[in-house]
């Protein structure tokens, strides 16, 4: 009689994990390279076991609960990151900032046709408005966004402390289902492939984490992506009168369909112009895919290697460490290498242009900003978006992760 029995921890997956086999009574430990025998003439064959671990035992409902909070915790700490990564984007499409009463119509509509001038200062407190007439004016550098410190700088300045958290809400009402949708969902893509990849094909199971990633993140991101044009399209425009309340999500998307259908003549370009609400959905696949394919195939290796060093002794502490520490190496990496597609997903979501909006693909973007651009174009935003991307996976894993193993605790301990 043979039993192969692996000495599993949910929260510790080594490289080489060690197997027990019983044989006759006897323990014998063996390394992985050595638990698949076939010895016919010993009159056994011992299998090497898959490599699904007992997080199985938590369900959806307690996963996604762990995913929600380290969304709303993450959306909440990076979005001023997010805003700069969008303000420069933006403005590198062509998206004009500058003081909302830059002009006579707008100077008009706000004040009345009985007052010509006002005061054109980016913010009160400015020193370097001239005065033109009777009109103090900015020169157009106060407007313009040169840095992730400069648009952290001047949003506080001309807009308020508050409007770095611009989108937050719509960040919110987007993190949290999707990365509760994303992370139960690669848990478990991830857990079945790899028990069939054991039984089947052991050679491919280095490919787990890259196909488990891309299957859950274009699952979530289909699901949730009107929220994400919402939040992409708020983070990009200023409000264009002072003291005006900035419109929320819903009041968002309702503005893009509307635009959509008083350009449209018949009922039938009406109902196929809600697919405006889908706008950049290729561009956003065209990042994230590769996005989680990059993080996931980093961060499994390197959050396995450190939980191994732990071995059985892993606890809150160290799993937090394990995992933020693979986590902000894999989003750093991963967000670096596919700017260029978040500047076309983000190009595509601002465009007001229903023709460009609805023929527009993601190569036709990219050529756009190659030609205007260069390189350089290609990887606006790149320090804001590898800055919010490292800590934010780090934070969104770490958390989840920790969750998990409270609830697995608490279950054991029940």
């Amino acid at each position: 009689m043979v039993e192969l029995e692996r000495a599993q921890n949910p929260w510790v997956t080594s490289d080489q994990p060690i197997d027990r086999v019983e044989i006759d009574g006897r323990d014998l430990s063996v390394m992985p390279e050595l638990s698949v025998l076939d010895r016919g003439d010993a009159g056994f064959v011992a299998k090497r076991p898959c490599t699904a671990t007992s997080d199985w035992k938590l369900g959806v409902a307690e996963r996604a609960f762990s995913a929600a909070g380290a969304a709303f915790l993450s959306a909440i700490i990076v979005n001023p990151l997010d805003v700069a990564k969008t303000r420069l984007q933006a403005q590198a499409a062509g998206v004009p900032y500058s003081h909302p009463l830059s002009n006579i119509t707008s100077r008009m509509a706000f004040f009345g046709p009985t007052t010509l001038f006002a005061d054109l200062r980016c913010s009160p407190s400015c020193t370097r408005a001239g005065i033109h007439g009777t009109v103090s004016i900015c020169p157009p550098d106060c407007f313009q966004y040169k840095s992730t410190l400069d648009v952290f700088y001047k949003i506080i300045r001309q807009e308020g402390f508050t409007r770095l958290w611009r989108g937050t809400n719509a960040g919110l009402a987007l993190a949290v289902p999707t990365v509760g949708i994303y992370l139960p969902c690669y848990d478990i893509f991830r857990n079945w492939l790899e028990e069939f990849t054991a039984r089947n094909a052991p050679s491919t199971s280095v490919y787990v984490p890259l196909v488990a990633g891309s299957l859950a993140r274009s699952l979530a991101c289909a699901t949730c992506y009107p929220i994400e044009l919402a939040r992409t399209r708020m983070q990009a425009f200023k409000v264009m009168q002072n003291g005006a309340k900035p419109p929320g999500v819903l009041k968002t998307l309702l503005d893009v369909v509307s635009h959509v259908k008083t350009t449209s003549n018949n009922a039938e370009s009406n109902l196929r112009g809600y697919r405006v609400l889908w706008t950049g959905m290729g561009a956003q696949l065209a990042r994230d895919v590769p996005y989680s394919a990059i993080c996931w195939s980093t961060l499994e290796p390197i959050r396995r290697r450190l939980l191994n060093l732990v071995g059985d002794e892993a606890n809150a502490i160290s799993i937090f460490g394990a995992n933020f520490s693979a986590g902000f190496v894999a989003g750093t990496i991963a967000a670096a290498a596919t700017c260029p597609l978040d500047v076309a997903k983000t190009r595509r979501q601002i465009e007001n242009d229903p023709v460009r909006q609805m023929k527009m693909t993601t190569r036709q973007t990219l050529v756009e900003v190659w030609r205007g651009g260069g390189l350089k174009g290609l990887f606006t935003g790149v320090g804001p978006r590898v800055g919010r991307a490292g800590p934010s996976v780090g934070i969104v894993v770490s958390f989840y992760e920790v969750v998990k193993y409270a609830l697995h605790q608490r279950y054991a301990a029940s």
